[in-house]
């Protein structure tokens, strides 16, 4: 049998640190945090929780959504989800594993967190040059195309709510609000949205979002990225109709599953 060794809290402990630390485990263990439940389990004040937690977002701990809740940041995530994201990457894997075999690309799924798009899965191509595994990758929303394709399902009052109201991590300034609603409009003309270079130099991708209508506000997408000399290819009529065809069967199978992004 294994010993258990019980850890006594040191005398030297401090105490700032610690509340951190326990922060730092909650976000792990829960899908959504909010300041007054974090509060609450760390036994301190709102502000004090805040002030913690602003911390941990600003080190990459923490995302914050529009509904002022936090889940795990890019530093805390691996090549998989924990806990609750694993059932619905365990739905989402068999679309996305069969999308990159169809079109010999890699394949993106990817949440919308406030202004930020974070990757949770990647199936990748089996093409020798490649874009490799994105999982874990926390990217601006505005500039990802998974990220334009879910932000072009909100209203532009919403949009323009979510862009005033929060700071934009990784970018140089303040996103230039007309310009990202013009270009949100061309993708829900399109029906899917690009980025050609906006993200890294060489790398080009166009994604839809994940939704059972035009009509319904997604938080999800699927992307597919490509080298940028393959641009062409993934933006033709065959590799789009495959794209959206996957998003559909992927909405339906996260509705059959009770699976529902951000709840």
């Amino acid at each position: 049998m294994q010993n258990i060794r019980i850890v006594k809290k040191p005398g030297y402990a401090v105490d700032s640190v610690d509340r951190a630390l326990q922060l730092i485990l909650l976000l792990q263990e829960n899908s959504w945090l909010r300041i007054a439940d974090a509060a609450r389990a760390l036994d301190v004040a709102p502000s004090t929780a805040h002030r913690l937690m602003s911390t941990l977002v600003y080190r990459g701990f923490a995302l914050q959504d529009d509904q002022r809740r936090y889940c795990a940041g890019p530093a805390l995530r691996s090549g998989t989800a924990a806990g609750p994201g694993r059932a619905l990457i365990a739905a989402a894997r068999p679309h996305l594993e069969e999308l990159a075999l169809d079109i010999q690309e890699t394949v993106n799924l990817v949440e919308r967190v406030g202004t930020t798009a974070r990757y949770l899965f990647s199936a990748e191509g089996p093409q020798l040059l490649r874009v490799g595994n994105r999982a874990g990758t926390v990217l601006p929303a505005h500039l990802s195309s998974a990220g334009k394709a879910i932000l072009s399902t909100l209203a532009d009052s919403a949009v323009g709510h979510l862009y005033t109201r929060q700071p934009q991590p990784g970018t140089s300034g303040a996103v230039r609000l007309p310009e990202l609603l013009s270009e949100l409009q061309e993708v829900r003309r399109l029906g899917y949205a690009v980025n050609m270079g906006g993200t890294e130099a060489g790398l080009a991708a166009v994604g839809v979002p994940v939704s059972a209508s035009q009509r319904h506000q997604a938080s999800l997408g699927i992307s597919v990225s490509a080298p940028l000399d393959r641009a062409e290819r993934i933006r033709d009529a065959a590799t789009l109709k495959s794209l959206r065809t996957a998003a559909k069967a992927l909405a339906r199978s996260l509705d059959t599953a009770g699976l529902v992004p951000g709840a």
